[in-house]
């Protein structure tokens, strides 16, 4: 789980309040813990004196730090035809057989006593604007561990790592990230931290339960329709209005629930064919790094060009591996090609938490 995600659950942006939940918004979240900002887009909220924080859009990004500022060179591998319904072919094929291997693939058994790990890497971009009005931005990389009791009514743990600028940062920037740092740190006593262990009764941090996908809680995951058309409408009505398009704004949905790590197996192959139904849907890369794994990725653009959401699948498994956003136009911060975000998502059975 993730910061992005609880954002997003807060929203949404590795996050549904934590791991399960991390869904739509980052604005709710940081507004209970004492600081702003979105899902997808994630902002420094308390600068220091002389440093104000800017807002700038994140989302998930790839495979390492020195490799984050290099994504240029992913090459549509699959085209839209005017008119056309749903994926293309060659993503919705992608999706179908994620879906299948989803199925076949067993869901961890967690037994008495133990608990579901779910870990994130991500990587957010961030910026501050000082006193003389200079700007200055750059890519933060955290991460965080969920872990999930096998009863899922009893205590959920959630590690939040720091927020560290890439090692690529420049110098002002890391400054500029330390300042931050600093005034979390010296945040008013009765305001918790956005760093450190945090526990809650059913993953309910900050007051937040978990959600399978937006409006519907985890423990109700099973009143949701495994019919993809079903489920993409319920996405599309729910998420009216928000995003850059219905289109992209239900893929980010999609991707949302899968990252959590909780979404048992029948209703993740119900969210693979759901996005084979959303018109826009490409395969954009069929050997796509993100964090030191490799799998094929899907995605839609923006309406205006300018970005490209993604997701990115274990075509054995099934399983999500992670998602990113690549900015595909250049702007004053960040170059074409540039994975201005992303999530990398594992799981795994533990036989303790933190």
């Amino acid at each position: 789980m993730d910061d992005l995600q609880l954002l997003r659950e807060m929203r949404s942006d590795i996050g549904s309040a934590p791991p399960a939940t991390l869904a739509r918004g980052r604005n709710n979240l940081m507004s209970k813990i004492g600081s702003t900002s979105r899902p997808e887009a994630t902002t420094r909220t308390h600068a220091p004196a002389k440093v104000s924080p800017i807002r700038i859009r994140r989302r998930v990004l790839m495979a390492s730090a020195a490799a984050a500022l290099l994504v240029g060179g992913i090459v549509a591998a699959d085209v839209v035809l005017p008119g056309q319904s749903g994926a293309t072919a060659e993503a919705a094929e992608v999706l179908n057989n994620a879906a299948a291997a989803t199925i076949q693939t067993s869901d961890p058994v967690v037994g008495p006593g133990q608990y579901l790990k779910i870990e994130t890497t991500a990587v957010y971009s961030a910026g501050s604007v000082a006193a003389d009005g200079t700007q200055t931005s750059w890519l933060d990389k955290t991460g965080g561990q969920v872990y999930v009791p096998a009863d899922r009514k009893r205590e959920w743990v959630w590690n939040r790592e720091e927020r560290v600028p890439l090692e690529s940062s420049s110098k002002a920037a890391k400054a500029a990230a330390a300042e931050i740092r600093k005034a979390d740190q010296g945040r008013p006593k009765g305001q918790p931290s956005i760093v450190g262990i945090l526990r809650a009764p059913g993953g309910a941090f900050y007051g937040n339960k978990p959600t399978a996908i937006i409006g519907t809680p985890l423990t109700e995951a099973g009143s949701l329709p495994r019919d993809p058309r079903a489920l993409l409408n319920i996405i599309q009505e729910r998420t009216k209005g928000a995003g850059p398009s219905p289109e992209m704004e239900a893929l980010i949905t999609i991707a949302d629930a899968l990252r959590t790590g909780v979404i048992p197996a029948d209703l993740r192959a119900a969210l693979y064919k759901a996005a084979a139904l959303i018109p826009g849907v490409t395969v954009v890369d069929k050997q796509a790094t993100l964090n030191g794994k490799t799998g094929t990725a899907i995605g839609i653009q923006s309406p205006d060009g300018g970005a490209r959401q993604e997701i990115i699948i274990d075509p054995v498994t099934g399983l999500m591996i992670g998602e990113r956003d690549v900015s595909l136009k250049a702007t004053a911060d960040f170059p074409a090609g540039t994975a201005t975000s992303w999530t990398s998502v594992q799981t795994s059975v533990v036989n303790s938490a933190p």
